[in-house]
């Protein structure tokens, strides 16, 4: 399967999220555990087309670290990471359609990202950056997006409030209700095929925020991430819709600093991908 993936897509955030550092420690787990990917370095996205999903001064003053970027700073590597983080999730988008399958941008800071600010560690909507584009260039008439951060996804929705864009664009997001996981995964696939049924590829959040014992979630187990990512495969898979997936939320560390509990959650995705492939 192939991952987009470029070491510019990496910066420090100088906060609490390990998300704009997280791409390479990633990859570097699914390439140690031998899992069966291939990298490529993915293009940037040009401003043109951030501003399809972003107000253009917006756009321009985070660029240019005039204005805050989501981290509530003005880092210059985080502003020159962005265009590849939506890169990476556009051509991970393309590569499903073209090949009617799945594949991967291991990246996140998207979906709290609105039409004119950013917020919740996140910049530039990645997720509506790659909707815009591929309805623009007729490679796709309607897009589905599945946000299973534990966080509601606001951007996304404001974004295509903002555009009028809900005629072409199907967005649930796990986070803006409360769920049982048991309830929540027995009738996850059904939710899938009537959502998604019309539309001709699927962004999916995999995030690991969901986790029992993640500071910032706290309803499903390693188990059931493992089970709802299956699902989310295994469906689609079904349905022969084609899914570009990223990386959402995660904020587990151990004594050390280390963020292997969410690498584990997110290795989990991966497999779960590869089997439904």
């Amino acid at each position: 399967m192939k991952v987009f993936y470029t070491p510019k897509m990496v910066a420090d955030s100088e906060s609490f999220s390990p998300s704009a550092a997280k791409p390479k420690l990633v990859v570097e787990s699914w390439l140690a555990h031998g899992l069966a990917v291939e990298v490529i370095e993915p293009s940037p996205v040009t401003p043109e087309q951030l501003y399809r999903a972003h107000h253009r001064d917006y756009v321009d003053g985070v660029l240019s670290c005039r204005l805050a970027n989501g981290f509530g700073n003005r880092s210059q590597a985080v502003a020159d990471s962005l265009i590849y983080t939506s890169g990476a999730m556009l051509a991970a988008a393309r590569e499903a359609i073209m090949t009617s399958g799945f594949a991967c941008a291991p990246v996140s800071g998207f979906h709290h990202a609105c039409w004119n600010k950013g917020g919740g560690f996140c910049t530039f909507n990645g997720l509506m950056v790659t909707a815009l584009d591929l309805l623009e260039a007729g490679t796709a008439k309607k897009v589905g997006i599945l946000d299973c951060d534990n966080h509601y996804g606001n951007g996304t929705d404001n974004i295509i409030n903002h555009l009028g864009e809900a005629g072409r664009l199907v967005h649930f997001t796990t986070g803006k209700s409360n769920f049982e996981p048991v309830a929540f995964l027995k009738t996850f696939a059904d939710r899938i095929k009537n959502l998604y049924a019309v539309c001709d590829i699927l962004l999916y959040q995999a995030g690991a925020d969901p986790h029992i014992n993640d500071p910032l979630g706290g309803w499903m187990t390693t188990a059931q991430l493992q089970e709802r990512d299956r699902i989310v495969f295994e469906t689609a898979q079904e349905m022969k819709l084609p899914v570009a997936w990223n990386l959402a939320g995660g904020y587990q560390r151990d004594e050390k600093g280390h963020i292997g509990a969410v690498l584990e959650i997110h290795d989990n995705t991966l497999r779960a991908c590869l089997a439904g492939d």
